[in-house]
């Protein structure tokens, strides 16, 4: 199970979804990334595939970051950074 985390400006928290293979996750970081410092706003929804029923609705100019994490069974893959140790 792939996670991807996106930072909104504004809100110390990140959202999150979760994709089954690397692929479809490596598309919808691709495509969050390509809305990052775009003039126009567009709405990005999203929805998870871990959780049925989980959508979210995003103002693509709040984008400041995303990121991609792969579940694992180790504390260092755990949790939202940018940095691992």
């Amino acid at each position: 199970m792939f996670t991807i985390e996106i930072t909104l400006k504004s809100n110390p928290l990140a959202l999150s979804v979760q994709r089954q293979d690397a692929e479809t996750a490596e598309v919808t970081y691709q495509e969050l990334v390509a809305l990052i410092g775009q003039p126009v706003c567009q709405v990005v929804q999203l929805t998870c595939d871990k959780v049925e029923g989980k959508k979210v609705a995003i103002a693509s100019t709040e984008i400041t970051a995303v990121q991609i994490l792969e579940k694992g069974g180790t504390a260092a893959s755990m949790g939202a950074g940018f940095l691992r140790g």
